[in-house]
């Protein structure tokens, strides 16, 4: 029986994560700053960077569903199981709900996103104020339940790790020289 997630799942998991965590902090910066040409900058960064976590989770997600991972620790209650289950299945669906609402937003909101300043998107709304100010306040909302979402993901793994010490954490982290 398989006890590790591949090496492939492995780094897709901690450079999402990372990527993640780093889009979160850019997001919260940005927000503080005056418009100027250095806002404007960071937020076409922002938008390529959410364009490339889309696809690496689109990647990912079709790796997940190809490759099996470890099963959870038999000592875990059905209830625990369903419970990780759902917050998985959640982040994925934040992870690619998160990219594409932002692309509706700056599409509404009349401002093309242009994947590293060189590949124009399609625009995929018009441009409408009322809309845009809309999915701004979803997309933010969706990022606060991403940030509540991977709060318990890192909670449950240190409940696992410390707590309930049942190596859950081992099969994300990547292979020492002894275990090779």
């Amino acid at each position: 029986m398989q006890t590790r997630y591949t090496s492939t799942a492995i780094l897709l998991h901690w450079l999402i994560g990372l990527a993640l965590l780093c889009m979160l902090a850019l997001g919260f910066y940005m927000q503080s700053l005056p418009l100027s040409p250095e806002k404007l900058k960071l937020f076409s960064w922002h938008k390529w960077a959410g364009v490339t976590i889309f696809l690496l989770v689109c990647f990912r997600l079709a790796w997940r569903l190809s490759h099996r991972p470890p099963a959870l620790p038999a000592s875990m209650p059905p209830w625990a199981r369903l419970a990780a289950h759902a917050v998985h299945w959640l982040l994925y669906g934040l992870m690619l709900a998160i990219p594409l609402s932002g692309w509706l937003m700056s599409s509404a909101q009349g401002f093309q996103t242009v994947w590293f300043g060189i590949i124009p998107l399609p625009d995929l709304l018009p441009r409408d104020r009322e809309m845009g100010k809309l999915l701004t306040q979803v997309h933010v909302f969706l990022n606060w339940t991403l940030i509540a979402c991977i709060s318990l993901h890192v909670l449950a793994v240190l409940k696992h790790q410390f707590l309930d010490r049942d190596d859950l954490l081992s099969r994300m982290l990547c292979r020492t020289d002894k275990e090779k």
